[in-house]
């Protein structure tokens, strides 16, 4: 009986083990569906940049960006240019995590709780809003082989655990705020091959292993580096290094540390001065006096020579004076004769104001830029500027900005500098004076869609493939949805949506631009340059707004349909082409089209050589229709449009299969009239 008891005993303890050893998995993975449902909520509070993660399991329900092993964990998590905001804090949890991609977003808090993820091999977190400092619990992280924190917020110093990765191969702490020595990882680290510490605070002596083994390329930016050639040589007061390069003698002879003196003889204190002091205080005194009437001379001709006129000449580039030229505004390098009358002094006219620590130069290299003008625009000229270290830029100088207040201006300009996204033109800078306000942005070398949808119209023309064209639009649209969410609370409108503010990157990428400039005009004028854009209301309610926006989103995607140019009104600074259609309301144009259905008349004659793609054509002129509807209550918000658009095709390459190879750039023409500006 005993036998029998113990038999059923342990079969029944067998049966229990297995039992529970078959649920860890499902433990497992509910734990880590908890934790990506946490971290979802705290980054993506509207749920609407993560939509598809539902279901009670985010390995058996195919979540966006989630890839699990067959043991059902979670081993990879990739969501990169979502715009997500908030903490990574519930990733901690993730400890099967191999790779971690969340790179291009506005996420925040610190890097700390990922020392958890102690399988982590690829984690990529740049381009976030991180801070704190690097946490000596990275040497935790064993299995690392690529590190990359660059251009977020975090501070301190290189913690000496991080010799502890021995197998790292990439690290990319660029465009940081961090501090101290760097230390001497070169041997311990024997697997790296890619080092980026450039655009920190660093300071002291570089290890000259790490330059043997890596270029200065790899230190630039950290004026506080001293070292071997190329590196300033160092000097040494005390232990703290200090670049000799930048010792400075006090101006003030007061603020000089006092020295004792010690009395060896006190009858050569008697006997006067010596020939010698005496032939050095007469040198002394005439090199004073050279000193002080060069400066006197370099003032007086700075005010007749230090202002530079940027002026378009007839060749489209840029020249130099040294008087104004008509009614040109002038741009001074150093600070102008007199102050601003709102305050503004010659010191602070004379700065750019960055919004990133990275690639900054002085409004001095941008005058001795070579520069081409790319068009004039309703807003402003745009003009591309090549500086002397070959980074290239668009300079925005605006007009009719002029008397915006200072404080105004710059509030302004946090607005628009504050949007990141990868649809959205990026402003590097703004300059403010009085009589000039200058704006910079990255230069984006292939048009508009504008040029791309209208340019050289007629024979020999490559017609834009309907691949290329949704892609513009849908990326259009999220740039425009994420200006929207951004300031949902504040109702801050885009103000001037048309397809010649469609800018195309290089591979190609749609980015909206001129985002909140209208917003520096009165509102009567802004709207009045709006043209076929224009929502119906705004005829009477003189004011820019968000629906506003949706309404002239909706007349962009009817001109991508129909290949046509909205213009309620031909623009005055185009002369009206011989055999070019007449204006057209195109929204009314449209409607008109539909109701008698001839459905197909509207729809661009380029487009129709296309197969298969009628019922795509259909779905996204519902969409434009949808948003062009006279009642503003009744339109979609961005967010909505931008999902319609997904829903209608998979994004494809902005070369799609359809597009001529034999075509060397994305854009067939750069136009340079107001209505196919290639800039900004």
């Amino acid at each position: 009986m005993n036998s029998l008891s113990h038999s059923l005993s342990l079969s029944l303890f067998f049966l229990l083990s297995t039992f529970f050893l078959s649920l860890l998995p499902l433990s497992f993975s509910s734990n880590d569906t908890d934790a990506l449902t946490l971290f979802r909520r705290q980054a993506d509070t509207h749920g609407t940049l993560i939509s598809n993660w539902t279901g009670l399991d985010a390995c058996s329900s195919a979540w966006r960006g989630v890839v699990c092993s067959s043991t059902g964990r979670v081993t990879a998590l990739s969501l990169p240019s979502l715009s997500l905001r908030g903490p990574i804090t519930a990733l901690s949890l993730l400890d099967q995590l191999r790779i971690l991609d969340l790179q291009n977003n506005r996420l925040n808090g610190t890097v700390s709780p990922l020392t958890n993820c102690s399988n982590l091999k690829l984690l990529y977190l740049s381009d976030n809003d991180l801070s704190g400092d690097i946490p000596p619990q990275i040497s935790l992280l064993k299995r690392l082989l690529r590190l990359d924190l660059s251009n977020n917020n975090i501070r301190g110093n290189i913690p000496p655990e991080i010799s502890g990765l021995k197998r790292l191969i990439t690290l990319r702490l660029q465009n940081n705020a961090l501090t101290g020595q760097i230390p001497d990882f070169s041997s311990s680290l024997g697997n790296l091959k890619e080092l980026n510490l450039t655009n920190n605070e660093f300071y002291g002596r570089l290890p000259g292993n790490l330059l043997k083994k890596f270029s200065e390329n790899s230190f630039i930016g950290n004026e506080g580096l001293c070292g071997t050639n190329p590196l300033p040589v160092c000097s040494f007061t005390g232990s703290q290094p200090v670049d000799s390069s930048t010792l400075t003698v006090p101006s003030n002879p007061s603020s000089m540390p006092r020295t004792p003196i010690i009395e060896q003889d006190k009858s050569k204190s008697r006997k006067g001065l010596s020939p010698g002091a005496i032939v050095a205080i007469v040198v002394a005194t005439c090199v004073v006096f050279l000193v002080v009437v060069s400066f006197a001379v370099a003032y007086f001709c700075g005010r007749n020579s230090g202002e530079i006129v940027w002026k378009a000449g007839s060749d489209g580039g840029k020249r130099r004076s040294g008087s104004s030229y008509g009614s040109e505004k002038k741009v001074y390098a150093n600070g102008g004769p007199e102050p601003d009358s709102d305050g503004t002094n010659g010191t602070d006219r004379s700065k750019l104001v960055f919004f990133e620590r990275r690639k900054q130069f002085e409004l001095e290299d941008l005058l001795r830029a070579s520069a081409e003008m790319l068009g004039k625009g309703s807003l402003g000229t745009v003009y591309k500027a090549v500086l002397d270290d070959g980074c290239t830029v668009a300079v925005k100088r605006l007009k009719d900005a002029n008397p915006c207040p200072r404080k105004e201006f710059e509030q302004y300009m946090d607005v628009v500098g504050k949007v990141k996204h990868p649809n959205v033109v990026k402003l590097r800078a703004y300059y403010y004076a009085k009589e000039e306000k200058l704006l910079v942005y990255d230069y984006l070398p292939n048009g508009s869609l504008h040029s791309l949808l209208h340019g050289n119209r007629g024979p020999g023309r490559i017609p834009l493939d309907w691949t290329t064209r949704i892609s513009l639009v849908l990326g259009a649209a999220r740039g425009l949805a994420k200006i929207h969410e951004e300031y949902s609370a504040a109702k801050i409108p885009h103000g001037n949506v048309k397809s010649s503010n469609v800018l195309l990157d290089k591979n190609g990428v749609a980015l909206i631009s001129d985002f909140g400039l209208s917003l520096l005009l009165n509102p009567v004028h802004a709207i009045a340059r709006l043209g076929g854009y224009r929502a119906p209301e705004q005829a009477e309610v003189k004011r820019l707004s968000q629906m506003a926006d949706v309404y002239s989103f909706g007349v962009l995607l009817l001109e991508v349909l129909t290949g046509r140019a909205p213009s309620q009104y031909p623009s005055p600074t185009r002369p009206r082409v011989e055999d070019e259609e007449p204006a057209v309301d195109l929204p009314k144009w449209v409607r008109s089209v539909v109701k008698e259905e001839w459905t197909a008349e509207v729809f661009d004659q380029e487009l129709l050589r296309y197969k298969n793609i009628e019922e795509e054509l259909v779905s996204m002129l519902h969409v434009g229709l949808a948003c062009v509807v006279p009642q503003p209550e009744k339109r979609p918000s961005m967010a909505e449009v931008a999902k319609m658009i997904e829903d209608i095709r998979v994004e494809q390459s902005p070369l799609g299969e359809d597009y001529d190879e034999s075509r060397n750039s994305v854009s067939p023409s750069i136009a340079t009239t107001e209505d196919g500006i290639a800039g900004y």
